[in-house]
């Protein structure tokens, strides 16, 4: 193995430790209790406070890894959406009149724990940033 495929390899078993970081530093800042947390990333609640504590010890699932990659997508959007913090983290827990939420905050909805939960509340916040779906 060349130093560059060890390299590969190095990151790539860093990855979901360095993305379950990131997201918990975006769920926290979206307010989001550990109960939901737990919810939306679908680990139990061992788990939780394992890889709060120890996230490189994360033994996620490729289901878990795709909702890692959900919320930093939907971040992301917000991020392009607004320039204010306040608005970029207190979007996901304003009630929402879109057909899609009926009056529910984007967390709520996230925060049931279906994937296809995450998939469409991330797919309306992309197409407010111009996002085509």
């Amino acid at each position: 193995m060349s130093n560059a495929q060890k390299l590969e390899a190095v990151d790539k078993s860093r990855a979901p430790a360095v993305g379950l970081k990131t997201v918990f530093i975006i769920l926290d800042r979206w307010g989001c209790t550990s109960e939901q947390i737990q919810k939306i990333l679908q680990i139990s609640r061992p788990a939780y406070y394992k890889y709060r504590k120890k996230p490189e010890q994360a033994n996620l699932t490729h289901d878990q890894v795709e909702r890692l990659s959900y919320l930093v997508n939907i971040h992301g959007c917000l991020r392009m959406i607004f320039e204010n913090p306040k608005n970029v983290y207190g979007f996901m827990a304003l009630k929402n009149d879109n057909p899609y939420f009926n009056g529910k905050s984007p967390l709520e909805i996230i925060s049931t724990g279906q994937f296809s939960a995450l998939y469409e509340t991330f797919k309306r916040i992309d197409v407010l940033r111009g996002g085509l779906w």
